[in-house]
């Protein structure tokens, strides 16, 4: 059944939107997939941040190019699903990656991070780096360390002057119970 003009214009406004909001964007092919999959998918996209769209691949296609990203020849063909990344890309690759591993029906095609092209390998590659959240612990921890090393090395010194202290003022005190 063909789509009215109406209905294409809205699509490829809501396809220009997503593209303009979207940090990253990863296509798979989906041919065969069941409803229930398809809403299970999406679920995991929506909890990855990121949103997921049956798009017309010829006004995609339109808008892609529309915002200058270049799209190989055969790229947008078969049935696609767009996962369009609204905070982080790696998070949503490793939830189609993950998905596409599960669901033999699911076939990464690669996609666009920024305006350059991303094979389905590089997906998978991107999805295997830690979250932004991970990146922060780890860097805070990497900070922490040297500063947490001079404290035990200050505290380490403290402790030896008081105990050599405290040894002091214990042999006085046995010297002045002798006499």
């Amino acid at each position: 059944m063909a789509i009215t003009k109406t209905r294409k214009e809205e699509l490829l406004a809501q396809y220009d939107e997503l593209i303009q909001n979207s940090r990253a964007i990863f296509l798979a092919e989906y041919s065969g997939m069941n409803v229930k999959r398809m809403n299970a998918l999406r679920d995991k996209v929506y909890e990855a941040d990121g949103t997921l769209h049956v798009t017309k691949n010829t006004l995609f296609k339109i808008a892609l190019e529309k915002s200058d990203k270049k799209v190989p020849a055969d790229f947008l063909e078969g049935q696609l699903a767009t996962g369009f990344a609204l905070k982080e890309a790696p998070s949503l690759a490793k939830v189609l990656v993950d998905f596409a591993k599960e669901e033999e029906k699911v076939t990464l095609r690669g996609g666009f991070l920024g305006n350059e092209f991303v094979s389905a390998q590089q997906v998978e590659a991107l999805a295997k780096l830690p979250s932004l959240d991970q990146l922060r612990s780890q860097l805070i921890g990497i900070i922490s360390a040297p500063a947490r090393n001079v404290a035990s090395v200050v505290a380490s010194g403290v402790r030896q002057v008081v105990n050599v202290v405290d040894a002091y003022a214990k042999k006085e005190e046995g010297a002045a119970e002798a006499a």
